[in-house]
């Protein structure tokens, strides 16, 4: 083989290789120029304007074909990158104890279409998974759009690699269901092409606000967040999820925060799991509780428009010092330099955002720990974009492998 053909060959397989981390660029707005897609690659023009058109071609994104402004770079105007439109998608689907729903996700995190959420979760995991793969079968089959695999969010701690639901607590399923078996199934037999995957909905939460929405351009990202009953956490370190030996780390309500406090269903006491939930903060604003599927709402609601209550005031106060404690001894052993909050207590941070910085500040051990930010998260459905954020990996990792 001669000198030209072995340099165009390299090229063309630096150019490949180049592929995954070109499109993972554009998926999370890193990349919105050609320029910075050259620079942040680290290769010439013309292998960035290769990649690009590759990346075009699988209709995976779209480049202006006439130069814009420079954003984001210096010099003359570059061609603006964008994810394609009518590209294709993930269906992405999440179960609570108040519902289930399906979503088409495209590139950058955008939902494209949703189905009508259910609000009754049967007993059987297997008809609701079911249900709700049939309802992503119909978005697919409306919008005509490519499937490249599924993902699923579930409000319970995953085992890998069996994809075993351990603990639903909140929803009446047995534990240890074998939720990604019968998603998986689901899926097939609905005829959606694609892998399909599973995965704790807090923990998918923090992948795409680290992507997408408020945990952007973070190392160390720590997430924690509430849902109707109890607490939840996660951890994205340099921008994929750490999950432990077993997919079970970062089970953050189980850190005790008031000795005294109320029993926790894990055989503890004062949990952050039972002080620091929509439950706990209905209670201690001396409020009835209403079902539990709404119980997110009802404390929220309450929060906004009751806070000058002194009942709810002194309630609020009350879990955002548990909170706070909690995160300092989260801040002593992760160390993160971001930390996003969900659910209730991100109603209790925008309530009183200088009291939770404050108690975070004042336990934690090192001085600059009382400076790590601390966000509410940004994006809706959150939990349903991570989960598809699960079926698109493939795709980022190897766009001509996962698009073959």
């Amino acid at each position: 083989m001669n000198g030209k053909s072995t340099t165009t060959r390299t090229k063309l397989e630096r150019g490949r290789s180049a592929l995954g981390p070109a499109l993972e660029l554009v998926h999370t707005g890193r990349a919105p120029t050609r320029a910075v897609l050259t620079s942040e690659l680290g290769v010439t023009r013309a292998t960035a304007g290769a990649v690009a058109a590759e990346l075009e071609a699988l209709g995976l994104i779209t480049v202006d074909s006439s130069p814009g402004s420079a954003a984001g770079s210096q010099g003359r105007p570059s061609h603006r990158l964008s994810v394609h439109d009518s590209g294709p998608v993930a269906l992405a689907a999440q179960v609570h104890s108040d519902g289930f729903r399906a979503a088409l996700v495209g590139l950058g995190g955008r939902i494209v279409a949703t189905a009508p959420k259910c609000v009754a979760v049967m007993a059987d995991p297997a008809q609701v998974l079911g249900e709700v793969v049939d309802a992503g079968a119909r978005l697919l089959s409306e919008s005509g759009l490519r499937c490249v695999g599924a993902g699923l969010a579930v409000p319970s701690a995953v085992a890998e690699p069996e994809g075993t639901a351990l603990n639903p607590l909140h929803l009446a399923w047995p534990a240890g269901a074998p939720v990604r078996e019968i998603f998986s199934a689901c899926v097939r037999a609905a005829g959606i092409a694609g892998p399909a995957f599973t995965g704790n909905d807090v923990n998918l939460a923090a992948l795409a606000e680290h992507r997408h929405g408020a945990g952007r351009g973070a190392q160390h990202l720590l997430c924690v967040a509430t849902g109707h009953r109890g607490v939840g956490g996660a951890l994205v370190l340099d921008g994929r999820l750490h999950s432990g030996s077993s997919g079970l780390a970062l089970e953050v309500g189980h850190l005790t925060v008031n000795p005294e406090g109320r029993p926790c269903h894990c055989g503890g006491r004062g949990c952050l799991d039972v002080e620091t939930d929509p439950l706990a903060f209905l209670t201690a604003a001396r409020r009835e509780p209403g079902p539990e599927e709404s119980l997110l709402k009802q404390s929220g609601d309450l929060l906004r428009a009751e806070y000058d209550d002194p009942q709810v005031r002194a309630a609020a106060e009350e879990l955002i010092d548990r909170l706070g404690l909690g995160l300092a001894g989260l801040v002593n052993i992760l160390n993160p330099d971001r930390i996003i909050l969900g659910g209730l207590h991100r109603d209790l941070l925008e309530a009183d955002p200088e009291r939770l910085r404050a108690v975070v500040a004042d336990r934690s051990l090192w001085g600059r720990s009382g400076s790590v930010p601390i966000l509410a998260c940004t994006l809706d459905h959150n939990s349903l974009v991570g989960a598809a954020e699960l079926a698109w990996q493939p795709v980022l990792d190897d766009p001509l492998a996962a698009l073959a």
